[in-house]
């Protein structure tokens, strides 16, 4: 029986058990198409990167023995769609089953379903055998419950047995060491050296201007650090696991100008790829700790986010498609300014992040939620813009891992289904865990006049303006009690300040 099996992009998993054996009557097909470079703007390196790894893997499983059919994004057979290119594959090479792993993001799924209803041939979706849990594993936790992620990590350390004692009790006697993880970073210890290879992919970004492809960012075509295969991400990972791992917990939410790797593990476009397991970033991290002594703090937090957050947002995602696409609960629709798309603004946080993240397509998790998700919520701009702006511009941005954080956890779009309270902060937090502040043209200090940062009356005019929907959060206590000892004359004027902000959003 002939059968041809599709691999996705974001399926580069060498060890999935498709590949244990050779055989000569089943041919793979990927596939480099505008159908995916299209849907939004992506960043430069984000379509290099995934086109360089899609290719590698091609290479690798074609010197195994593996039948490939790969169509590049200039390839001349090349229609730009699935449901095309699949239709004459299949045709031409007289395909009597079709398989597919199953997508990570609605659409693909949905794209896929269509075409699968319309084959007159048997067809299976089979597993990624990535993931710690089923796409529903989530959804089926918490039932008709409110989604709380210590619950669900709490379950999945103990289903895993990660991070227990003798007695199936957390090590050190507590399930979450946060706290201890929010320090300043003062430029010791020294940022440890970047030893991500380097690659000249000058040939792959002539195929995509060559097709007027448009990108966001800096390509670094001919300087580019991104893995490209297992071996690798593997490489990095040991690294970050060497000399990383041990100082990241208690500097991951620093914010440094000269510096924006710091102690983080440049792992998740790996990970979001499938280069790298979920499971083996755990065992390695808690081998760490074992063997190395290392920081609880540092250890624990650094799997929270592997084993807690990432499968806890995959299950939220999934439970929550595809009304997540449209929702909007404080009805934001101030568009997003052009310096978005360049940096070029005169708040120094902003420009930095902004900057950095079109540099190197990276920004890390603090710099995305607390400065550029921070100030636009606080902005009030449209969640379906912001949320397309995220999926575009970071390497590691796929829907089902992006979607769930912008619109849920940044934008608190969905009302609070995700996030227990609108993560928004004056300039007071920003200045607490960087140097942003020291040289910007605005005053951190400074609530109202011109040289006052927008983030502070924009601050207290989100819960001026929000008031109805947030003054029974229990998480806002005190902020409804400040604001509520405000004079009116006060109150008047931080609306007058962020009404201003808002309208010359292009000139800040």
């Amino acid at each position: 029986m002939k059968k041809l099996r599709l691999i996705l992009g974001d399926q580069l998993n060498p060890q999935h058990t498709w590949f244990n054996q050779v055989d000569a009557d089943v041919l793979y097909v990927m596939m480099e198409i505008k159908q995916e470079t299209n849907y939004v703007v992506h960043h430069a390196q984000k379509v290099i990167a995934i086109f360089a790894a899609m290719r590698a893997f091609r290479d690798a499983l074609k010197n195994d023995g593996h039948r490939v059919i790969y169509l590049t994004i200039t390839d001349a057979n090349n229609h730009h769609d699935f449901d095309q290119n699949l239709g004459h594959i299949i045709a031409q090479h007289q395909i009597e089953h079709f398989a597919y792993q199953a997508p990570d993001e609605y659409r693909v799924d949905e794209f896929l379903k269509a075409f699968i209803s319309q084959l007159n041939i048997p067809y299976a979706m089979d597993s990624t055998q990535h993931f710690l849990t089923e796409r529903d594993e989530a959804s089926r936790f918490f039932g008709n419950s409110n989604w709380l992620m210590e619950r669900f990590y709490r379950h999945m350390r103990i289903k895993h047995q990660v991070l227990l004692d003798d007695k199936k009790k957390p090590v050190g006697g507590q399930w979450n060491y946060d706290k201890e993880n929010r320090q300043y970073w003062h430029q010791q210890p020294p940022a440890p050296v970047d030893n991500r290879p380097t690659h000249d992919h000058s040939d792959i970004w002539r195929e995509i201007k060559s097709l007027n492809i448009t990108t966001m960012g800096q390509p670094n075509e001919t300087t580019f650090r991104w893995p490209i295969n297992r071996e690798e991400s593997v490489q990095i990972l040991d690294d970050f696991i060497d000399y990383k791992l041990v100082y990241f917990g208690a500097y991951q939410d620093a914010m440094h100008t000269e510096e924006f790797r710091l102690f983080h593990s440049l792992i998740s476009f790996s990970l979001n790829v499938k280069m790298l397991s979920p499971a083996e970033v755990i065992a390695k991290a808690e081998q760490a700790y074992i063997e190395k002594a290392y920081p609880l703090a540092a250890v624990e937090g650094f799997i929270r986010q592997i084993l807690g957050w990432r499968e806890f947002v995959r299950g939220f995602y999934w439970a929550n498609m595809p009304a997540m696409q449209t929702v909007n609960y404080f009805n934001h629709q101030q568009p997003l300014p052009s310096w978005f798309w360049n940096g070029e603004t005169k708040m120094n946080c902003m420009k930095h992040c902004i900057t950095q993240s079109l540099d190197h397509a990276y920004a890390h998790h603090i710099q995305r939620l607390m400065v550029i998700g921070n100030f636009a919520l606080l902005m009030g701009f449209k969640p379906s813009e912001v949320h397309a702006w995220y999926l575009g511009i970071y390497i590691d941005a796929f829907e089902w891992v992006e979607m769930p954080n912008t619109i849920g956890m940044s934008q608190y779009a969905d009302g609070g289904l995700l996030a227990t309270k609108p993560y928004v902060s004056s300039a007071a937090y920003i200045n607490k865990m960087s140097n942003y502040c020291g040289d910007c043209s605005y005053s951190y200090k400074a609530r109202i006049g011109e040289d006052a940062c927008p983030f502070n009356s924009l601050y207290w005019d989100f819960f001026q303006r929000h008031q109805k929907q947030l003054a029974n959060n229990p998480r806002l206590g005190i902020v409804n009690m400040q604001l509520g000892k405000m004079s009116e004359s006060d109150k008047s004027n931080i609306s007058q300040q962020a009404n201003l902000i808002r309208k010359h959003a292009e000139n800040l």
